[in-house]
């Protein structure tokens, strides 16, 4: 996911992306405590989208406060 990409989403969309990597995120670690998981780069790559997600949703509503 690029933060350009992003930028061009609304707040609601954000959100809604956030809540699906959060569960994704989950079943991951579900997947790791149990030996399933097969794609173990992935956990990184959905933290880091995870963080991604928050830091522009933060420059968001910084903007708008200011």
């Amino acid at each position: 996911m690029k933060a350009a990409e992003l930028r061009s989403k609304t707040s609601d969309q954000l959100n809604e992306d956030l809540g699906a990597l959060k569960k994704e995120q989950f079943n991951l670690r579900f997947q790791k405590a149990t030996g399933q998981l097969e794609k173990t780069a992935r956990v990184k790559q959905v933290r880091k989208d995870i963080a991604r997600i928050k830091t522009i949703a933060a420059e968001k509503s910084a903007g708008k406060k200011a």
